[in-house]
């Protein structure tokens, strides 16, 4: 993956974090739907959208994505319970502390996938970038004020459902990011896990979505968020993942509390403190560490056997398995990379 590639990945999740970062404000124009039929609806409506776009894509992958149904069942499954969890998350905790501990314990998450399921060691900018992410967050937690106070036991189920959406929100993200390394085009990739999770919640969506067509407003709150945030947004949050790995995906997402709580401020009326500027800023700070960090390998093109920096040759291995392959056997798509990528920890995500 070239520097440019890698950059290009990060601004399509930047931008999918800033949409995102709307979606708590918007909810607020719908205050008579409930979170679940909230989520059912974005998600839901957006999942079947991803995966209607991507049905010639889905067509020529259908080989490709057989073997790995699991895999997709899994992701689809993810696909499901994160709406329900974050915007329950959400109601019951509030917007923020919903908001943040969802997207704060993302990154963990992602990592924690990739360290396990991967064996991938986890580099020294992305743990750096974690820490300030996670910290900018809780600052951010800290900083609220003015708001009603929330019961003791409704913030604690919020932050329990936050911690489920971010753990469902990296298992996901891992899943598209595993089928690409498989050898699934983005589209298809995407087309398949959204698709099948939105499918699984149309039911939840026909039992709790009546209030949504209630008003006209509450309908194109609906709406918005099934074509923005979630459409739109999603359909770039692949290509971001087609270019970087789940765990830099899931923490460039840490933008979106701070877009959420600018959009507080400006729009509904919130205050920050002292306390939530500074937590802006060290987010901001998680954020130049990820897009500027020095590249740790250099892209080559297919077909180049790979080589140790300083150590003589080293085989070239095939893409595999993800961005681990440099640890799996040599079976399935002869596309080579750099030995080094694994133990640097360098995006080789390949595209559509």
């Amino acid at each position: 993956m070239t520097r440019t590639g890698h950059r290009a990945g990060v601004a399509a999740i930047l931008l999918t974090a800033v949409l995102w970062g709307t979606t708590g404000t918007a909810a607020t124009f719908a205050p008579g739907a409930g979170p679940l039929a909230i989520g059912a609806a974005a998600l839901g409506v957006g999942g079947l959208l991803q995966a209607a776009i991507a049905l010639p894509a889905l067509r020529r992958s259908r080989r490709a994505l057989r073997p790995h149904t699991g895999l997709v069942a899994a992701g689809a499954l993810a696909v499901a319970v994160y709406p329900l969890a974050f915007y329950s998350s959400m109601h019951l905790g509030g917007v923020a502390i919903g908001t943040v501990v969802s997207l704060a314990s993302a990154p963990l998450a992602s990592g924690v996938l990739e360290r396990v399921l991967e064996r991938r060691p986890l580099s020294r900018w992305w743990m750096l970038a974690a820490f300030l992410g996670v910290l900018g967050s809780v600052l951010l937690v800290l900083s609220q004020s003015g708001r009603p106070a929330m019961s003791a036991s409704g913030t604690t189920a919020g932050i329990g459902l936050g911690l489920v959406a971010g753990t469902t929100y990296a298992l996901y993200s891992w899943v598209v990011h595993r089928l690409m390394g498989h050898g699934v085009g983005r589209a298809a990739s995407m087309g398949a896990v959204f698709g099948a999770g939105g499918a699984l919640l149309l039911p939840v969506l026909a039992a709790t979505g009546a209030p949504l067509l209630a008003s006209s407003q509450s309908f194109a709150v609906a709406a918005y968020m099934a074509l923005v945030p979630m459409f739109l947004g999603y359909f770039l949050f692949g290509i971001g993942l087609a270019r970087v790995r789940p765990s830099t995906a899931t923490t460039l997402t840490l933008t979106e509390p701070a877009v959420a709580a600018v959009l507080a401020v400006v729009v509904v009326g919130e205050r920050l403190t002292g306390a939530g500027w500074t937590g802006l800023a060290v987010i901001a700070a998680a954020l130049v560490v990820l897009a500027l960090a020095p590249a740790n390998v250099v892209g080559q093109r297919p077909g180049t056997p790979g080589r140790a920096p300083a150590a003589g040759p080293v085989p070239a291995v095939p893409r595999a398995a993800g961005p681990a392959a440099a640890r799996a056997p040599a079976v399935e798509h002869p596309v080579p990379v750099r030995a080094a990528a694994a133990r640097h920890g360098r995006d080789t995500a390949p595209g559509d």
